[in-house]
């Protein structure tokens, strides 16, 4: 089963972050569970709703997304991904610690929690 798993949840999370940085709010959504949330590097944190509508408004304006080193934890129902993320913004690109937890809902893989940690 991990074995399978693994390339789904890596998958997963590139189609997520590359739908944030396209602006692809159908597949964005389809991707991120009604109870989402992200911890910003900077401590703030959003919900769903309101992480989407910072993305769909330009608030949150990703220019690109690159996945480094991509380390998972694996079981049945739930699925752990950390990487290191460098993040591009018109004011420059962020390098974090990116941590995703995923859950099987109704027979589909969606985020439920995101993780941000600045790398000084």
């Amino acid at each position: 089963m991990t074995e399978e798993l693994a390339p789904l949840i890596l998958r997963l999370e590139t189609q997520r972050t590359q739908a944030l940085v396209a602006k692809d709010l159908a597949t964005a959504e389809r991707l991120h569970a009604p109870d989402y949330q992200l911890i910003t590097p900077g401590g703030g944190s959003y919900d769903k709703a309101g992480y989407l509508q910072a993305v769909a408004s330009g608030e949150l304006n990703y220019l690109g997304w690159q996945i480094e080193s991509p380390q998972l934890r694996l079981a049945p129902t739930m699925a752990l991904i950390r990487y290191r993320a460098a993040l591009e913004f018109a004011s420059g690109t962020v390098r974090c610690w990116h941590t995703d937890a995923y859950e099987l809902r109704d027979g589909q893989w969606q985020a439920v929690w995101s993780q941000a940690t600045a790398i000084k």
